[in-house]
Formats: structure tokens, C-alpha cells, sequence
């Protein structure tokens, strides 16, 4: 029953039927994009990407640009946090544009930078299409995160045996980090804090006072032309950017 119930689930991925997938297309670097992510790209007739704005370009268009020059390209503003958003009505628009192509037979495919399961504003249109559209056929299809992708350029172990991996956007307090930090110590715990930006001084100075800056990996850009990687104290500026992300081990 349970094979059965496998080559079920597989053959709904060998459909003709026009579909929705997300296909997560790595940090920045076009050499880092899956077989499955570009066939998916190859296959779709309609390429949907965010933007943060209209005068922006998109960093995951930008990487699969290769394989979408004879697509239908569509870009959609996502919130990114943005106040002067309406997340919802964002999310809204998104899948009513979507929905429109599959039911003129046109499998889409929406764009996700880095892997599609971490931090992932399409998560969003998924519930969305899935709660509307039950009848419309969704595939997910994961790619390499920055998180991993900055492991592995600095050959820093994410995790070993008996160890846990914790993974946080950047608190923004001191109160916060100190009870994030004193947990770790006390657990065998490697932390990854992602999405640091603008934090990064309030962050340094805890990493200051914990004494555990100069065994801290900051990576920013990751898979870009201006990539980054070094240890926290070798970093001077007072800000980062937008795609940053600190890896700390305590021992």
C-alpha cells in the first residue's frame, strides 16, 4: 500500500496538465541551480519573479535569465516587510495573476531565491492557491540555501553529531541576543542568525561582549559578484547589507 501510494504521488509529477511550481533557484550564483530547478524553468510557459519595487531589478530573475529570454516574464512587488504594502492584498493579486495563466493552460513557474523553504515569501501564494484552487496541480521544488552555500565555501560544519542547529532572523534587542546566546552555550548549539542588515551593530557589540567575535563567520551576498565571507571581526563597516547572514559555534 505504501508503494502504491509512492508511485501515486509520482506519477501526479509526470502530468501534461499545466502547473504551479516553485522552484527555489539558490543565493546568486547561476552554477549553484539544480537539474530539477532548470528543467522545471525550461518547461514552464510563464516565469512569475518578485521585485521589491517597480524600478527593481530581481535577483532570481537575474539568475535564471539563461533560460527565460523566450518566457513570459511577470514580475509581482512582494511586501518585504514593507509597511506601505498591504501583504495581503500583495498575496492576493500574486495568485489571481497566476490562476488566470494555468486556466489558459500555461504551467507557471514563481521564482524563489535561495531554497523554498527558508524565509520563503512564496509560501504565501502556495497556501493561498492550494486553499482556493484545490484542483490546481503544486510542486515545490527546493534549492540550495545561502545558509548552506556559505557552510560550505568557508568548510564550516552546520551541525555534528549531537549538536543542534538553530536558525533566527536577527533579534532586535539586547535582551534578546543575550537570551539567545546564553541558551546556545549551554547546549552544544551552532547558530545561524540570518537577515542581519541593519542590525549588524547591534549584533556586534553582543558578539563583543559574549567574546565570540573573532570565532564568528559573516557572510553577505552570497553567490554574488560582491560575496563576502570573513570572521566578524574582521568586518569594519556599521552596516550590512540586506542578504547577510552570521554563523556562530559555541564551544
Amino acid at each position: 500500500m505504501i508503494i502504491n501510494k509512492f508511485f501515486s504521488l509520482l506519477n501526479r509529477y509526470k502530468t501534461d496538465l499545466p502547473t504551479f511550481t516553485i522552484v527555489g533557484v539558490g543565493p546568486g550564483d547561476p552554477s549553484l541551480l539544480t537539474i530539477a530547478a532548470v528543467d522545471a524553468i525550461k518547461k514552464a510557459k510563464v516565469i512569475v519573479f518578485p521585485i521589491s519595487d517597480d524600478n527593481k531589478k530581481s535577483f532570481a530573475a537575474e539568475i535564471v535569465k539563461k533560460y527565460t529570454k523566450s518566457k513570459k516574464n511577470v514580475p509581482i512587488i512582494f511586501p518585504m516587510a514593507r509597511k506601505d504594502f498591504d501583504p495581503d492584498e500583495i498575496w492576493s493579486n500574486a495568485v489571481e495573476k497566476i490562476v488566470k495563466f494555468i486556466q489558459n493552460g500555461e504551467s507557471v513557474v514563481l521564482l524563489c531565491l535561495g531554497d523554498t523553504s527558508l524565509f520563503a515569501s512564496s509560501s504565501n501564494i502556495l497556501r493561498l492557491i492550494k486553499y482556493n484552487h484545490a484542483e490546481i496541480i503544486t510542486k515545490t521544488i527546493p534549492g540550495i540555501s545561502s545558509l548552506a552555500a556559505a557552510a560550505a565555501l568557508n568548510e564550516f560544519d552546520l551541525v555534528k553529531k549531537g549538536e543542534t542547529l538553530i536558525i533566527k532572523e536577527c533579534p532586535s534587542s539586547n535582551s534578546e541576543l543575550t537570551s539567545l546566546f546564553r541558551a546556545c552555550k549551554d547546549n552544544k548549539t551552532v547558530l545561524a542568525i540570518m537577515k542581519v542588515g541593519k542590525r549588524w551593530n547591534l549584533l556586534r557589540e553582543n558578539l563583543k561582549k559574549e567574546d565570540i567575535i573573532n570565532k564568528s563567520l559573516i557572510a553577505l551576498n552570497v553567490g554574488m559578484t560582491d560575496q563576502l565571507i570573513q570572521y566578524a571581526s574582521e568586518y569594519k563597516k556599521d552596516f550590512m547589507p540586506y542578504f547577510s547572514l552570521i554563523l556562530i559555534r559555541f564551544d
